[in-house]
This record gives C-alpha cells, structure tokens and sequence, in this order.
C-alpha cells in the first residue's frame, strides 16, 4: 500500500480525489465483489454502518488484532467490530466455548444449562441488574426496554438525545430517522442538563423513560458528563419517568460498566455487542419490580419472546468470555491502555500544531478535525469532514482499520507495537496533511 505523499499546494479535494483514485487502484477484488453485490442487495450491502464511498472493502478473514482483505492487503484492526469484537478474531477459549455448544445442539426449544448461569455472571458483574432478559441484538434490547416503559408507566414519551444511537430503529444522529420505531420521542442536546429539562417541562406528566448512553458511542465517543448524567437521575425521579442507560457500547469500558464508573445507577439496562462472545446478543435487564412484569407466572405479565433469545452459542460463548476472559482485571488494563493511547494520539496532534483531537473514554476513542471543545453531537459536527474522509484512506494506506465516520475500538489482541504504529500513522498524517488544515480553518 502507498506512503503518503507531502500535500503543499494542493486542497483538500484534489487530495481526497487522489486517495480515493488510490484505494480503488488498489483494491480492484474488492470493487469487482461489490458490483457483483449490488445485483442482489440494495448497496450492495445488508448493514449501512458498513458501506464506504466509493465502495467497501471485502475482508475475507480475521486472525488475532489483524484482517485481510480480498486483495491481499493485511490491517491492524482498530475497530474491533464497532465494539463486539472485544476478544479479537477466533480467540482459543472462544473458539472452545462455541465448540462445546455445538455439541450440545444448535437450537433446544426449551431452556438449556447455561442461560441461567450466564444472566447470573451478567446480574453480579454490573450494578442495576437484578433481574435480566435476553435478546439477539442490542437493538432488540432498548426496543423491549422501551416499551416496558410505556407499558409500565401507561405513558407515551421517550426522551433521547441528538447523536444517539440505540440500534437500526433508534437513530438520532442528524435528528430523527424516518425508519425509527414509532415512539413519540423528545430530542435533547447531549451534555446540556438546562436545555434537557426545559424540553421535558411541559411533558412530564408524560414522560415514560429516558433513554441515554452513557457515553456516546457512534455519537463520536464523547462521554456523558457526571452532572449530566446525574441531573438525568434525578429529572427521572421527579417525573416518575424510567432511567434507561444503553451500555451497550459502554459497558467494556469499566469492570461493571460506565453506571459503576460514575456512581449512577439506571431503573433500566441495555446490553449486547461483546457480551455475546462474538455471538449475537442483547439483554435488558435492572430493577426486579419492572423486569418482573416479564414473570409468565403472573396473569399480567408482560410477554417477551425470541426463539434465539437463548441459543446455545451466545450462551456458552458469552458466559466463557465473561467470567473467564474479561475478567474485571483485564477490563482495567484494557481501558488503561486505551486512556494511555488517546492521550499520546492527542499529544502527538498537539505536537503538530494541527486542529485535530481524539475524544472518547479508555477502549473508545474517537477523532475530530476540530480543537473546539466537544461535548455534543453538534460540537462534532463542526469539524472538517473532508479532513476527515482523507484521514481514514490515509490511514487505511497504512494498514490501519478503522469506522470511517472517525471511530476506533480496542481489542485485547491488541499491544504497544500495535499502539505505536497507530501513532505513527497519525503522526504522518498530522506533518503530511498540515497545509490542508490551514485551507480548512480558513474556510471556517
């Protein structure tokens, strides 16, 4: 793959152009697989968080911290699957773990030896929960979690916040998705405690449930701050409105989530991504009186179904990976190494003296074409995205995976070497690309 070349006097669009002309020279397996792709799929493609302009790269296998694609090209990976991919590729004790399930049968019908065990692990490992349920996808999660809410409180509004993300019906980045579940929901700034509760006034006595990431994920890694957060506590209180907190990026990021980290328990938790082992997987679960409407037993209950809701790979992968590889342990050393790599990214685009940051908290970090603060999706948005686009195919040149809205997610097969060549990589874009920072503040 090509180094970078030195960029004076050239713009910021006649160098994306060039990167753009570069990776589909470079990757022409991948660009024949996706015109044969979009014979059958619309895009090509089957999940939108997935597909790059001018086309995705095909990868055709994963081994430790690194993925190869289709040409033949070999990359740190850098986004471990949005989060999921939390044990990177084919870790032994997972591959033992789904190999034990297969022996035990693929789908029962009934409930089987390990789901009971695993909602136990889940139950102790993170504070809210005292009862939970599964799910197959985080999506499916907040969506039972919300609708508990509405049937719980026998209310209709749910307060969510701008760059949000909850799943493929819960989309607030940009505003509302015209796909979104039909909810009546309230559109808060993230990280703005006054503007949150002057929207809710005049709707509290209808006000189900808040439903919030603690830190926001796909949102641009920008964490909820603890006042915040804790203001949200306390408006849900006062409204008898239901406390949701979606960790289901964030839970990796504290031995018992970010809830544990920052004191601040939720009525309801979402769950799912690496918890499932590399499976899919979702759970809902907290307070016993709300999750308890779920109980068959009683003539009101609440009913909730799935037939792979308890399929034995998530089972027996999710427990193995739970209790005996993200030990809380490892979770500190994880997000120890992601805090110590953010700050050297940060001070290595410091050093350069370009308007360039990386936001996010220890394994979640995400970077921005802008030194403003950044506290809310909108902040985000103010950065150059032409920079931006030209950051991933730069780095994408240097064997570097990673989302190419700007995010990054850590892996425990990942290590220094693989920290440093990322730094490196920043480094070069941030003394290669500099002429092209000075274009994009001017035009600021």
């Amino acid at each position: 793959m090509s180094a970078l070349k030195k960029s004076a006097n050239i713009t910021i669009a006649a160098a994306l152009a060039e990167a753009e002309e570069r990776y589909r020279r470079e990757n022409p397996k991948s660009l024949r697989l996706y015109e044969e792709a979009l014979r059958v799929m619309p895009g090509g493609n089957t999940r939108t968080s997935i597909h790059v302009d001018p086309f995705p790269l095909a990868i055709e296998r994963g081994e430790g911290a690194h993925l190869f694609d289709a040409d033949g090209h070999e990359y740190t990976d850098f986004l471990s699957e949005f989060t999921a991919g939390l044990y990177g590729h084919s870790h032994p004790r997972i591959r033992a773990a789904i190999l034990e399930g297969l022996e035990r049968g693929l789908n029962l019908g009934a409930r089987g030896a390990l789901e009971a065990k695993f909602a136990a692990a889940l139950c102790a490992r993170f504070p809210s929960l005292e009862r939970v349920r599964f799910t197959n996808s985080g999506t499916e999660a907040n969506l039972m979690a919300v609708s508990a809410a509405r049937a719980i409180t026998g209310r209709e509004k749910i307060l969510v916040f701008s760059g949000g993300y909850h799943g493929g019906v819960f989309y607030f980045r940009g505003g509302h998705n015209k796909i979104n579940a039909p909810f009546d929901f309230l559109l808060g700034r993230y990280n703005d405690l006054e503007a949150v509760e002057a929207l809710v006034a005049p709707h509290r006595d209808n006000l189900a449930a808040i439903l919030v990431e603690p830190m926001l994920g796909s949102g641009g890694s920008i964490p909820g701050e603890r006042d915040f957060l804790a203001g949200l506590r306390a408006l849900a209180n006062a409204a008898g409105a239901i406390l949701i907190f979606d960790e289901v990026m964030t839970s990796r990021l504290a031995p018992g989530g970010l809830q544990e980290a920052l004191g601040i328990l939720p009525d309801l938790t979402t769950l799912g991504k690496y918890l499932g082992g590399g499976m899919s997987f979702g759970a809902f679960g907290g307070r016993a009186d709300l999750m308890d409407r779920f109980d068959p037993r009683r003539p009101d209950a609440l009913q909730h179904a799935g037939t792979f809701n308890n399929n034995v790979l998530t089972m027996s992968a999710g427990l193995a990976g739970l209790t005996e590889i993200y030990t809380p342990e490892r979770a500190r050393a994880l997000n120890a190494f992601g805090e110590d790599l953010r700050a050297s990214l940060n001070e290595s685009v410091r050093q350069a003296a370009v308007p360039m940051q990386f936001t996010g908290r220890g394994s979640m970090l995400s970077v921005h074409m802008t030194a403003r603060p950044i506290r809310s999706a909108e902040d985000a948005a103010k950065g150059h995205k032409g920079l931006k686009d030209l950051f991933y195919f730069d780095l994408l040149g240097r064997g570097i995976w990673f989302a190419k809205r700007g995010f990054f997610a850590l892996s425990l097969a990942l290590d220094e070497e693989d920290g440093e060549r990322l730094r490196e990589a920043v480094e070069e874009f941030a003394e290669t690309r500099a002429p092209l920072f000075a274009e994009a503040q001017e035009a600021a």
